[in-house]
């Protein structure tokens, strides 16, 4: 895992679930290192409006793909790694979201993938896990 010096600073919001302001936190701080790493972020928290969602949509400048992406953040790995959380149906909700974008776009003849950014945060500050192609557009979704 790369280790990201900064130490993150924000805390909930009053009243703010511990669980939603990780997810928050842990979105914010993907957008920052995907930059460093490259990749324009062009929309967060794209909802589908049939179902379906994805955390980011990216531009990897390197190839000039289309990333979704799946940020998963954790305070540690007592119960797995981050990307482990990625389930099949959870990649099946982000292929909606994502195939809805593309339907936005009008069927673009592109390169896209999902990757996920696994991030966790610990008093040493976030740690991240890039994981490129993650998966493929999964069963019975077809582009």
């Amino acid at each position: 895992m790369l280790l990201f010096s900064r130490r993150f600073s924000r805390s909930p919001e009053p009243g703010e679930n511990a669980a939603h302001w990780l997810g928050r936190e842990g979105e914010r701080l993907a957008q920052r290192y995907l930059r460093r790493q490259g990749f324009k972020i062009l929309y967060r928290n794209f909802r589908a409006p049939h179902g379906g969602e994805v955390d980011l949509v990216c531009r990897d400048k390197s190839c000039d793909a289309l990333v979704f992406v799946e940020v998963k953040t954790r305070r540690g790995l007592g119960y797995g790694t981050p990307g482990e959380a990625v389930t099949r149906d959870k990649q099946k909700l982000i292929a909606r979201g994502a195939l809805a974008w593309l339907r936005l776009l009008d069927h673009p003849d592109i390169l896209f993938r999902f990757d996920i950014v696994e991030i966790i945060l610990d008093d040493t500050g976030p740690a991240f896990n890039l994981i490129k192609d993650a998966f493929k557009l999964p069963e019975p979704y077809i582009y």
